[in-house]
């Protein structure tokens, strides 16, 4: 049974699994683990792959470690959060209400909205956030914290099939024990050169340690980043991202999200998070409408999850509520 003493042993339990080719740095409760051949500087793929097409690369690598894709939770969520805002709630059963089942488990690229980017002074998203991303997790039921450090593991081999290899990566955090309601964890992060990633979770009930987990989880849209190096706006927004304030275009992409799940604009709810974003969306921003943009965002969003709204219905919800006049 896992207790609260279990994050004193991560840091010899991840040495056995990653290997001599990692050195192990503490200092009190804090470890951090570097390649011993770090240092050589880092160098892009010459070639961008598609969103589609860098999913898939994902999903490929993921499935040569035994680990297939789940399906998307549902973006209406309704529960604690009106919205999905984190894979790790496809753990709630297990974590939460101590019960030996999950919603989801494995592989899970998850769109999610939520509005805790960090900004700069004058509110505006930095580089690397957005309002609604994909939530590239691993989440996974686990017997003992001895899979926690394989799971690691096995995603520095997955980074390393994206063309992120170990020299590059560097795990840091505190070895000590948080506790948010009925859930109890301690977390390692992950970054790519200078570039933080995300991170991997150990986590358990905290009324019943045995149920326990691990929650590996990054975004699609920063992963593509890191690889890539590529300017944050030009990778997220293309074409548009010197057409519109960035959280113009952060709000249509988030609204399409929504609106293709049929998630339409309400006083109370669901609906009034999609009032709240496209409030942010001059109505008068582009007078031959939005077809064009939103049409690219439901093609990104429909490579990743299937949307009930077809994005012409999508964009005339939009124009609607925005009070566009064609």
């Amino acid at each position: 049974m896992l207790t609260t003493s279990a994050p004193a042993h991560l840091s010899a339990l991840l040495r056995k699994a990653l290997g001599s080719r990692w050195e192990y740095a503490t200092d009190g409760d804090h470890l951090e683990i570097r390649h011993r051949d770090r240092g050589s500087p880092y160098h892009p793929p010459r070639r961008t792959p598609t969103w589609p097409e860098f999913l898939a690369m994902i999903e490929k690598a993921f499935a040569a470690q035994g680990v297939p894709r789940a399906p998307c939770l549902p973006l209406r969520w309704g529960r604690e959060t009106e919205l999905t805002i984190s894979a790790v709630q496809a753990l709630d059963p297990l974590l939460k209400d101590g019960r030996p089942v999950t919603h989801r488990r494995s592989f899970l690229p998850q769109p999610v909205v939520r509005f805790t980017g960090q900004r700069d002074a004058d509110g505006m998203l930095r580089d690397g956030f957005l309002t609604s991303f994909v939530n590239v997790s691993r989440v996974e039921p686990i017997q003992d914290i001895v899979e926690y450090a394989t799971v690691l593991d096995e995603w520095l081999t997955i980074l390393s099939r994206l063309g992120m290899h170990a020299r590059h990566i560097s795990v840091h955090g505190r070895l000590t024990v948080w506790r948010r309601r009925e859930v109890e964890g301690t977390t390692l992060r992950f970054r790519h050169a200078d570039l933080p990633l995300g991170d991997i979770v150990l986590l358990w009930n905290a009324t019943n340690p045995a149920r326990i987990a691990v929650d590996l989880g990054t975004a699609l849209e920063r992963l593509a980043w890191a690889r890539s190096r590529q300017p944050w706006p030009d990778l997220i927004f293309g074409p548009w991202a010197r057409t519109a304030p960035r959280k113009v275009l952060d709000a249509l992409r988030t609204a399409t999200l929504l609106l293709g799940n049929g998630i339409t604009p309400a006083p109370r709810g669901a609906g009034s998070i999609t009032r709240r974003v496209l409030a942010t969306v001059p109505a008068d921003h582009s007078p031959f409408g939005f077809s064009t943009v939103i049409r690219a965002h439901h093609e990104f969003w429909s490579a990743v999850t299937a949307l009930r709204v077809a994005w012409p219905e999508t964009t005339r919800v939009l124009e609607t509520e925005l009070g566009v006049q064609r």
